[in-house]
């Protein structure tokens, strides 16, 4: 069946009601970005920890949500307003998806990705190379399939750097991948932290598919333990919440260790490297490696 893919703006304080609402009302998927993403007043937060909460998603949002092609969108809208007892969001853009074979159109998007001597391997897809140091991650709820820049910068430093034997810790962990593959390089120690409960088990769940012996938890248990610390700390989030976990992250990082800070704009570079420099002066920071415009900084502690 053909789907239509209507498009619409929501502020902070509508969106959760009118999400729900959505879904109550036979959406069969409803997607959020923020709608003033790559401009000047993006606003590169989404529950990161230490930030207010109080409402979902960002100031602007922009909502594409997913229908069968036999509802009208208007009066749909009109009657899920009514439930809500408001007004209805203006339809930006309407587009009709023709039907197709969904998941071969997915899987398509997916292939094989080399980093160096890692292959991320999607499970539909056999390796490209048997020798290579093989990765097995599907897309799916957490963040982390390597395709995103801020991911290949992170494995492709260590790919080169990592040694063997060493400890450690993926803080904003996703799916696991950068997890995953520090053990796969041969360090011994890993653990790999996550706010979102779902991307803990997801983590936990591809670290058994990949045979990699790593643990996984929440920042809250994380923090019961606060003398563990790590030869590398790894953290592929944001600038905002990077800058905001700086004295955290940098006491986590052993002496002669380093920390690998990456999911950063090129125009953030300055903020996040001042953070770290005040919030440790062991701490010797500059950017490591650039993709798409994002930067990947690395820090290294005294000994």
């Amino acid at each position: 069946m053909a789907l239509i893919d209507l498009q619409m703006h929501l502020p902070a304080d509508r969106l959760e009601a009118w999400s729900d609402a959505l879904l109550a009302g036979g959406a069969l998927s409803v997607a959020v970005e923020d709608a003033d993403g790559d401009t000047e007043d993006e606003v590169a937060v989404y529950g990161e920890p230490g930030l207010p909460r109080a409402n979902p998603g960002w100031q602007n949002n922009r909502v594409s949500v997913l229908v069968e092609s036999t509802v009208d969108p208007d009066a749909w809208l009109a009657s899920i307003a009514r439930e809500l007892d408001c007004a209805a969001p203006a339809i930006e853009r309407r587009a009709i998806l023709e039907d197709q074979d969904w998941v071969r159109q997915t899987q398509a998007q997916f292939a094989p990705i080399a980093i160096g001597r890692i292959a991320i391997v999607p499970s539909w897809h056999e390796p490209p190379d048997p020798e290579a140091c093989i990765i097995r991650i599907d897309p799916g709820v957490a963040f982390g399939t390597g395709s995103h820049p801020t991911t290949r910068l992170c494995l492709s430093w260590m790919e080169q750097h990592l040694e063997p034997g060493c400890s450690v810790l993926d803080y904003g962990c996703g799916s696991g991948i950068l997890s995953i593959g520090a053990a796969l390089l041969g360090a011994t120690q890993v653990l790999g932290v996550d706010i979102d409960e779902q991307a803990v088990a997801t983590a936990r769940a591809n670290a058994q598919r990949n045979r990699a012996i790593a643990q996984y938890t929440t920042p809250e248990s994380f923090a019961l333990d606060r003398t563990r610390n790590f030869d590398l700390v790894v953290a592929n989030i944001l600038a905002n919440p990077i800058i905001l976990l700086a004295p955290m992250l940098a006491s986590r990082v052993r002496a002669g260790g380093a920390i690998l800070l990456s999911g950063i704009l090129e125009r953030q570079i300055t903020d996040v490297i001042e953070a770290y420099r005040l919030a440790d002066p062991r701490l010797e920071l500059r950017p490591w490696g650039q993709d798409e415009g994002w930067v990947a900084i690395l820090g290294t502690a005294d000994r």
